[in-house]
């Protein structure tokens, strides 16, 4: 197995970062890749030295200072100072799978030559990826507009031999592991702090986590929910395809497609049933759960072309003969996809936890709250309410952060995305789903339970019995945090094929 990804100008898609997140591939720069960077460093350093004039960010001071010209031997004190400067972020330190994903994405954005960086930089952060070295970044202090300034600041302190890393699951600091490596400090050149620093790899990393976590999420969605539609004694007839195709949105297609098919063989869903409509937590999911699929397809496809895009400023373009300072690291477009994916796993969060409701109601003939001695136990009348608590915390999370805006660097930078806050409020939501389907999934199992011994599917029976080798069946009150810890575990860690979660 070839376990090296190489960094070319080939598109990057959502299964090939699946691919080199999750087997731990290595970076390599492609020959076409290293002519690129090289090339536009050389370009640069012909253009610094036959220009006398005044390039932003390149001979003069950032933001508002923009018209402040730099002498040239102070070039590489500008750089360095623009690093340390901005490295000012608080708060809670940033998953380290999140930065090592933003190292990737940095990677590749200052691949395609339009940076002027050095080959050597470049390289150097390839180094810390490959070696698992991680930067320490904090999830306070980007405002989504001139890039993921503080963000991006703290992730390229080491390469100055600043700020701290992580090593082997220890701390260390910047200068220590270029000490065990054997590495001489990056001394940065004209307009190098500037490519590193502007860009948006915090908030393309957050939504690469956030897309591919999203999408296991959503199918996990689909199947618990048919499990909980089952142990409902819910009716089999809102998922044929007749109704669907007079509505064809692709989402609620593909919802009630898959529906059905784990439904296939099973003796619940077969036999007579009394009534003649569900509620519309079981009814509708074709609807509901198929129009977060759309939603997260809309997401997916910013954070595709994000991802694929150069994003520093300002931009060198050789064979034009121009550099152009322009917007490219304005997080507009994230933002707005930050704000829907949102509001889109929001509401399978929401309408999760109203079948959760359904189920320890005590209706059609299922015992109130599970449990065989109600009264004396209390069973899982608590577990709903958690999830009620979590779904409301959810609503308040999903206010958009893309409408807000605060003029910065003295009124040049007044209009800002807030696409960071937007990415960090968008994990805590997706995170919460995780718990919100584990409570449904532990209410749907022991549901279940009381069905016996006529059955679900083959497929889904074969999931329980997956599932109840780590979580067993409540008979009496027990500690159930515990239980949902389990089952947040179980739902991590199980595996999905690839064409279920892509397809």
């Amino acid at each position: 197995m070839n376990n090296l990804h190489y960094i070319d100008h080939k598109l990057l898609d959502f299964e090939t970062l699946n691919e080199i997140i999750s087997t731990g591939k290595k970076l390599k720069l492609s020959i076409e890749a290293i002519e690129k960077i090289e090339n536009c460093r050389k370009y640069l350093d012909k253009k610094i030295k036959n220009n006398t004039s005044p390039i932003y960010g390149i001979n003069t001071g950032f933001g508002s200072l923009c018209n402040v010209k730099i002498n040239n031997e102070n070039l590489q004190l500008l750089q360095e100072n623009l690093v340390m400067s901005h490295a000012c972020g608080t708060g809670s330190e940033v998953p380290q799978d999140i930065v090592k994903t933003m190292l990737l994405l940095k990677i590749q954005s200052l691949s395609y030559g339009h940076s002027g960086v050095q080959l050597k930089t470049v390289e150097r952060l390839i180094d810390f990826y490959n070696n698992n070295i991680i930067p320490v970044v904090y999830t306070q202090g980007s405002l989504g507009a001139s890039g993921d300034l503080a963000p991006l600041a703290h992730l390229s302190l080491p390469l100055i031999g600043k700020g701290e890393v992580y090593y082997k699951n220890k701390k260390t600091s910047g200068e220590a592991i270029l000490k065990k490596f054997n590495w001489e400090k990056i001394e940065l050149k004209s307009k190098e702090g500037l490519a590193l620093l502007n860009g948006t790899q915090f908030m393309s990393a957050y939504g690469v986590h956030l897309i591919l976590k999203s999408l296991k999420l959503s199918y996990m969605a689909d199947l618990i929910g048919t499990l909980s539609l089952e142990a409902f004694d819910g009716r089999i007839s809102p998922f044929n395809e007749l109704i669907h195709f007079i509505r064809p949105h692709n989402g609620q297609i593909k919802t009630a497609k898959r529906i059905k098919e784990f439904l296939e063989g099973s003796e619940l869903i077969s036999q007579y049933k009394e009534h003649v409509q569900d509620p519309y937590s079981f009814r509708c999911m074709p609807q509901v759960h198929g129009a977060s699929k759309d939603a997260l397809e809309y997401c997916k496809k910013v954070f595709l072309t994000e991802i694929n895009s150069v994003t520093d400023n300002p931009n060198i373009f050789i064979e034009a003969d121009e550099i152009i300072s322009g917007g490219n690291f304005h997080g507009q477009p994230l933002a707005l996809a930050f704000d829907f994916l949102s509001i889109a796993m929001s509401e399978i969060g929401s309408i999760s936890e109203r079948r959760t409701f359904q189920l320890v109601s005590g209706q059609r003939n299922l015992p109130p709250f599970l449990v065989k001695n109600p009264g004396l136990n209390s069973g899982f009348m608590i577990p709903q309410y958690t999830a009620a608590s979590i779904v409301s915390q959810n609503k308040q999370f999903a206010t958009p952060a893309s409408v807000d805006s605060i003029v910065s660097s003295n009124g040049q930078e007044d209009h800002v995305s807030m696409g960071a806050n937007g990415a960090t409020k968008a994990k805590q939501i997706v995170d919460n789903i995780e718990t919100i389907l584990a409570i449904e999934l532990l209410n749907a199992s022991q549901a279940l339970h009381f069905r016996l011994p006529v059955k679900t599917s083959p497929f889904l029976e074969s999931f329980l019995k997956i599932f109840r080798s780590e979580v067993p069946f409540v008979e009496n009150d027990t500690v159930l945090s515990l239980e949902i810890k389990k089952t947040i575990s179980f739902l991590q860690n199980i595996n999905i094929d690839v064409e279920e979660i892509f397809g």
